[in-house]
């Protein structure tokens, strides 16, 4: 019989790591093509329709391009689109060239909001005592968590050995990236839960107390938080993320990077079009409700989040990181790596978005957001 020669195969280049450490959607010349469509690259993916679009329609306010930090921030070449929306109003958006409003964008870590919605609304029912170490729900957890409560855990006021600069490629905020499969893995494939057991406390630290006055960021707390979502809800998380494309009332599909297992990424793994990115930050300006009316996230916990958190590191100190989500007790929102916003605000009802690309070599500029946030909360201060 003749030898069967085995097929020749290379490894994924998308997810493949080169010279620069980093995949190739997100090395610097293939970051533009990466974040507009992570969606279409990332090993695992869920995509979730609504039953019910929440409808827009076009009613521009033309103080909002009139300003100067939209038309010269809309005019970088780093820029992908923004959006500003206020109930079924559509009130502006702008697209980049290679752009549109039909096509999905990574938000990163933006998708971190949506576990404010799924805790508070097991909060509200009773099923989740915020004040509970996270190994009294996961016992499988390592001792970066297992003492850490959860409230801390969700107000990044956990100190041990995840680490999250983004200019440092080997960061273990990078090296997580295999159980979300957005690179290969040097061997097998670990999921998302198998990775976050690893987590120990930080070098010579002896417990997970923040030893500082700022909030200390880091992705893997999001994680953590999905999977008490799990044990406290009863349900697989996917089924979270389901309903809440229906809560939001996405026109398009909301997409969800998963691990090999299907375990939702929300450290930062939705894309969503501009427009559907208002309308999962309309979800906070209507105080939780969803396009039918029904509590999908609790009012009485976004209140709660408005009022508390721990004080960020500047560039951002007049903000407080509260329950996953950014805050000055006004507004809602956060940044995602990479260059994006989303601002929410619940007395005036509007809701803001600004995607971008961040092509410098690391993908991440402290300064790039400050005048993006600063521009979101106004316009969406307005009525």
């Amino acid at each position: 019989m003749p030898q069967t020669i085995p097929p020749q195969t290379t490894p994924n280049p998308d997810l493949t790591t080169g010279a620069d450490r980093r995949p190739r959607w997100n090395s610097a010349p293939h970051r533009r093509h990466g974040f507009h469509n992570l969606h279409l690259l990332t090993r695992h993916t869920h995509n979730h329709r609504a039953a019910r679009v929440l409808d827009l329609r076009l009613a521009a306010d033309l103080a909002i391009p009139a300003r100067e930090d939209v038309a010269r921030l809309t005019r970088s070449p780093w820029f992908s689109a923004m959006a500003v929306i206020q109930g079924n109003r559509l009130l502006y958006e702008a697209y980049a060239p290679d752009f549109g409003p039909d096509r999905p964008h990574s938000i990163m870590s933006i998708s971190k909001m949506s576990l404010n919605l799924i805790l508070g609304r097991l909060w509200e029912e009773g099923r989740l005592d915020l004040s509970r170490p996270v190994a009294e729900l996961l016992p499988w957890i390592g001792p970066g968590y297992a003492a850490a409560t959860l409230a801390d855990v969700a107000h990044m006021n956990v100190h041990n050995a995840y680490d999250e600069d983004y200019h440092q490629p080997d960061c273990m905020a990078f090296l997580h990236e295999p159980a979300m499969g957005l690179r290969l893995p040097n061997g097998p494939e670990p999921l998302n839960r198998d990775f976050l057991a690893t987590i120990g406390l930080a070098t010579g630290s002896s417990d997970i107390r923040n030893p500082g006055p700022t909030c200390l960021y880091k992705s893997a707390n999001t994680d953590v938080l999905a999977c008490v979502a799990e044990v406290a809800g009863g349900r697989p998380l996917s089924l979270w993320i389901a309903d809440l494309a229906d809560a939001a009332g996405v026109e398009g599909a909301l997409h969800v990077g998963t691990d090999r297992s299907g375990f939702p990424a929300l450290n930062g793994g939705i894309c969503l079009t501009a427009r559907d990115l208002c309308r999962y930050g309309a979800l906070f300006a209507r105080m939780g409700a969803g396009v039918d009316g029904q509590p999908f996230g609790s009012a009485g916990f976004i209140a709660e989040t408005l009022r508390s958190g721990v004080p960020m590191p500047a560039p951002r100190s007049h903000l407080r990181y509260s329950f996953q989500t950014n805050t000055d007790g006004a507004w809602l929102g956060h940044g995602g790596y990479g260059g994006q916003y989303l601002v929410a605000n619940p007395k005036t009802g509007r809701v803001a978005c600004f995607l971008s690309v961040l092509q410098d070599e690391d993908g991440y500029d402290a300064a790039w957001y400050p005048p993006i946030i600063a521009m979101l909360a106004e316009i969406c201060a307005a009525n």
